[in-house]
């Protein structure tokens, strides 16, 4: 954990949370928990967060590390919460909004935000008040040694440096989850299928994003792919009001990231499961990346799909843009 990661589709950990609660057979086997029991166990933020390889359910916050991606001056990309859920029930609105200022803040890193309970995602995102939330937690960090913007952020939405996903292991949770995600506001959507326990059918959420998507319920255009947008009149001036309409179809899907489950009790991953979505991602033209095969170890069967390994990651203009700091050493 930290600023280096042995997770292949990432750079860097960062965990303001620790603690979760298991809520699909994806959690059977979680490598977090089973860390957390273990080795992590006599660690004080970690101590009685997991028993056994199981999570209690207990979720810590722990604000004295809220800042660290704002100490790695070297851009990074950054998987957020791998010990954890940014959108637990634990995890008041407040301080999500406080994390996403973070983000805001850091725009010279990428950041990865997987969850497994894209429901209460896309409420919160969607909601108007919670941009001005981010905005106000900006407002709130000490100085560490060089600028924020002291006056607020009211930046643009949705932030253009954090792609946002969930897990699906198998089609009754991808049915769940992912049209919730769709319905997030995001430059990338991604999909985590590990551990992929049976076949997955994606398509009709990979369509490409159209740019003409206009609301449901006003018709209008302006920002209805980002799940809500203000009303305009005549002359395309601001109201002042907002309409939560929906889009009329989807946004799509960015990247497909598929594994197999590694540990003690691993489940094997059919072949023709992750044959089938690289063809589908391939279909859709959406960026893919195998993982691994799974086994006793990350490692132990290997990383090639069809004769080569599968490393593409999504195109966005947004996120690892090349705004940094001028001093591009690390913090402590």
């Amino acid at each position: 954990m930290g600023d280096h990661s042995s997770i292949q589709w990432t750079e860097a950990t960062w965990n303001p949370i620790v603690g979760c609660t298991h809520v699909s057979e994806g959690c059977d086997h979680c490598y977090a928990a089973r860390e957390t029991s273990g080795r992590l166990s006599r660690h004080p933020a970690y101590a009685g967060l997991a028993v056994a390889g199981r999570f209690t359910g207990e979720v810590r916050l722990l604000p004295e590390r809220l800042d660290q991606p704002l100490r790695w001056r070297k851009p990074r990309l950054i998987f957020v919460n791998s010990m954890s859920d940014l959108f637990h029930d634990g995890v008041p609105d407040e301080y999500v909004a406080k994390v996403f200022a973070v983000m805001a803040e850091s725009p010279w890193h990428t950041f990865q935000v997987l969850t497994k309970r894209p429901g209460r995602m896309a409420s919160l995102l969607n909601r108007p008040e919670f941009p001005k939330l981010v905005d106000r937690a900006v407002c709130e960090f000490p100085d560490l040694g060089y600028p924020l913007r002291e006056n607020g952020w009211l930046g643009e939405w949705p932030l253009p440096n954090v792609w946002l996903g969930t897990s699906v292991e198998t089609q009754k949770w991808a049915n769940v989850r992912v049209p919730k995600l769709v319905e997030t506001p995001a430059v990338v959507r991604f999909l985590s299928c590990e551990p992929l326990l049976g076949p997955l059918e994606l398509t009709e959420w990979l369509d490409p994003d159209d740019p003409d998507a206009d609301c449901e319920k006003c018709g209008q255009e302006w920002w209805a792919r980002f799940g809500g947008h203000p009303v305009l009149d005549e002359e395309n001036d601001d109201t002042g009001e907002w309409c939560p309409g929906p889009m009329r179809r989807h946004s799509g899907l960015h990247w497909i990231i598929v594994g197999g489950e590694s540990g003690p009790q691993h489940r094997p991953m059919d072949r023709k499961w992750a044959q089938s979505l690289l063809g589908q991602a391939q279909t859709g033209r959406v960026a893919f990346f195998f993982k691994q095969w799974g086994g006793r170890t990350p490692k132990a069967g290997g990383r090639e799909l069809d004769g080569r390994t599968w490393d593409e990651m999504p195109t966005t203009t947004g996120g690892a843009s090349g705004l940094q700091p001028a001093d591009q050493e690390d913090h402590p």
